[in-house]
């Protein structure tokens, strides 16, 4: 079928139903939905046998929906209205979900339903949810109703009518003044979980150190103590802000837009408070589970101490998990995660394993922290050069095998992170961009090394150049991975770590490290890894700091959120 998707925007969902639909072999278009005469024209030109508007935040004009079947996808189950579902899931403490396709008419969200698919709400933050189960639970049910509007047999159930069962109720936006925190008397758990119900978008509105801010990703502190409200500490960017029982580590900032002023965007917290913050002390992250546990056995919740770069270790086997927020890696996250990445080759493995966790993996440099440093060519240019580092690091590894557990999605320059490692293993709903196109920059991370050795210089010119995400299948087959886990993103750690002990127990596993050795030793002598960076830093050095280059005004919008300029070659 011709498949029209109409969004507001791009994103993970999107792309996600994007690649699911085309693997079926249908003909998809995307259309970014903002006025409504576009939409018309789009749908005179393409003719599209069904509409699927994955993540649309306004509703379709009457005489669209009314001329073709539009399918929309509600993040909450049958019964469910309103356009903060996941929100209110997430700030309720529901623990069982579901994603509704049902088909657009007068009512929002009272169309009558196509199909829907039911899901579990792990306690994480919404945002990873909406990326992981929920985006599960979305392809689920999209492909089904697909599928059954393909049969041409099939009658969706009418909202309300005799075969409806469903509870129906239709919430509110959630508003700023229902997810307040009142510090005095809220515990750790209740702060924790506001906070992941707004943790991307919108953020909690709150005050500190006389100012307002959005607070931005929470997690538990069941240690430190102090003033309900106050900062009691620092931590890798974040800090930590006392609660009624505990406290609890705020990972971003953003400060509140004032009235007709310019569009705000977050930062590290530590950043963003910059020289109004008072001295704290800085409590160092944890590196190494102590003792060292079963790799399979780790989890976030089972930690007390928070940290976004943690080193677990299993019998031959040495994992390096780190999860940042929406997957940027500044200068600082490089040369921490470099450092953490050093300490494991120090210890006695045959199988490393970098990532594993169940967001995203990376995103590559981190444009906010670049926006607002006092100069961001500088700030990119050291950004990139700390993250090359990085990638050298993996590529130079000789004397282990290095997986890179790709659990969430990945693009840029942390795709170009994975594809360094001896193999890639991801999840089934994993999306990858592998190119830096959209944001006007060639790109490096040795990408002119790792990208043509894998999928053949053809590929790689086409993936970098037309810029389209492509899912985890397609990965596999274009050799972008070597391997897709079909499990639940809860599920995706424990595999990847069982898989390495596999591997680490497997008898060829030192053959194969002394192969990767012989093969990284010929490859230095027919083109030393140096000049891959050279090139490509020449090129990115123009690119950074031209002030007339794209990049900046392509990097200015998309940290705050506004339309973007066209990019350029």
């Amino acid at each position: 079928m011709r498949i029209l998707l109409v969004a507001s925007a791009f994103n993970s969902l999107t792309q996600r139903v994007h690649g699911e639909l085309r693997e079926l072999r249908h003909t998809v278009e995307v259309h970014l939905a903002g006025e409504d005469e576009a939409l018309r024209e789009a749908l005179r030109r393409f003719a599209p046998d069904l509409v699927v508007a994955p993540m649309l935040r306004t509703a379709l004009p009457q005489d669209v929906w009314s001329s073709v079947t539009c399918l929309i996808v509600h993040p909450g189950p049958p019964g469910d209205r309103g356009p903060s579902s996941l929100d209110w899931a997430v700030h309720e403490g529901a623990t069982e979900w579901g994603v509704t396709v049902l088909q657009a008419d007068a009512v929002m969200d009272g169309g009558p339903v196509w199909a829907s698919a039911h899901c579990p709400l792990p306690p994480v933050a919404k945002s990873d949810l909406y990326r992981g189960e929920v985006s599960d639970a979305a392809v689920e049910a999209v492909l089904r109703a697909v599928e059954r509007f393909a049969s041409g047999t099939y009658t969706p159930r009418r909202q309300g009518g005799p075969d409806w069962r469903a509870v129906g109720r239709t919430r509110p936006y959630l508003r700023q003044e229902v997810r307040r925190i009142d510090w005095e008397r809220d515990g750790t758990d209740a702060v924790v979980r506001v906070l992941r119900a707004a943790d991307s978008r919108p953020g909690v509105l709150d005050e500190l150190l006389g100012a307002e801010w959005y607070l931005h990703g929470g997690h538990p502190e069941r240690r430190l103590r102090g003033r309900p409200g106050e900062l009691v500490a620092t931590r890798a960017g974040a800090v930590c802000r006392a609660t009624a029982d505990g406290a609890v580590w705020i990972p971003e900032l953003r400060r509140r837009r004032s009235p007709g002023g310019p569009a705000t965007f977050k930062l590290p917290a530590v950043t963003a408070l910059g020289g109004v913050l008072p001295p704290l002390p800085e409590v160092p992250a944890p590196l190494m589970a102590a003792p060292l546990m079963a790799a399979s056995k780790v989890a976030a919740e089972e930690d007390p101490d928070w940290s976004d770069i943690r080193y677990v270790e299993d019998g031959q086997v040495g994992l390096v998990r780190f999860a940042f927020p929406g997957g940027a890696m500044s200068t600082e996250h490089c040369r921490r995660l470099l450092a953490a990445y050093r300490f494991a080759l120090t210890r006695p493995t045959s199988v490393l394993v970098l990532g594993g966790g169940r967001d995203f993996f990376s995103n590559g440099i981190h444009l906010n922290v670049i926006e607002g440093a006092a100069d961001p060519a500088a700030e990119s240019w050291a950004n990139i050069n700390a993250i090359d580092d990085l990638v050298e690091a993996v590529l130079t590894t000789t004397d282990r095998l290095v997986v890179a557990a790709v659990g969430g999605n990945a693009a840029a320059g942390g795709a170009m992170l994975a594809l360094a490692a001896d193999e890639v293993w991801c999840r089934q709903g994993s999306v990858l961009n592998p190119h830096y196109r959209l944001m006007g920059l060639y790109g490096s991370e040795y990408w002119t090394y790792t990208l043509p050795r894998r999928v053949g210089a053809a590929t790689a010119l086409r993936l970098t150049g037309q810029a389209l995400p492509v899912g985890a299948p397609a990965a596999l087959r274009l050799g972008l991975v070597d391997r897709v886990l079909p499990c639940a993103p809860e599920e995706f750690g424990p595999q990847t770590a069982r898989l390495a002990r596999l591997s680490a127990a497997s008898p060829t596993v030192h053959g194969r490290i002394a192969a990767k050795k012989a093969a990284r030793e010929a490859d230095e002598r027919v083109r030393p890894l140096a000049s891959y960076r050279a090139e490509e830093l020449a090129v990115m050095r123009r690119q950074f700091f031209d002030p007339d280059a794209p990049y900046h005004a392509l990097r200015a919008a998309f940290v705050r959120k506004l339309p973007a300029p066209a990019a350029t070659d």
